[in-house]
């Protein structure tokens, strides 16, 4: 008879469980918010840190205003710019970066850029790949 009970028990408890689970629903919810304010562009993955000067090409900017990065990125579709991952602290770099919301320098004009030395081109979205040249 106790094995009877545990048993009817059991199957009860499994039964509670089986119907509780089985009214669960996932939801996933992401909110990005506002692009950083970053005098030269962001970088194109979490945390989204400001970049500085010379990583970003002058094709990545319009106007002088960035044309985004990451979830913000609002250029062409299946466009690619250059980048000189030298100033990425992904390939090591460890050099000043600016803070989000600073002014960019008069003398850093990031619409031309007459020293840049792109080595990389990769979309809006972190994707490395294009023309390299």
């Amino acid at each position: 008879m106790k094995r009877i009970n545990l048993l009817v028990l059991t199957a009860l408890c499994g039964l509670c469980l089986a119907l509780t689970a089985a009214g669960a629903q996932a939801q996933i919810s992401v909110t990005v918010g506002a692009p950083p304010v970053c005098p030269y562009g962001y970088y194109d993955y979490p945390p989204y840190a400001c970049a500085p000067y010379g990583y970003y090409g002058p094709e990545w900017f319009t106007g002088g205003v960035f044309i985004g990065a990451g979830p913000w990125y609002h250029g062409p579709a299946h466009f690619y710019g250059h980048v000189d991952n030298h100033f990425d602290p992904h390939h090591g770099y460890s050099g000043g970066f600016p803070n989000r919301g600073e002014h960019p320098k008069p003398e850093n004009h990031v619409d031309r850029m007459p020293n840049f030395h792109g080595n990389e081109m990769r979309d809006g979205r972190g994707h490395v790949g294009g023309n390299k040249h």
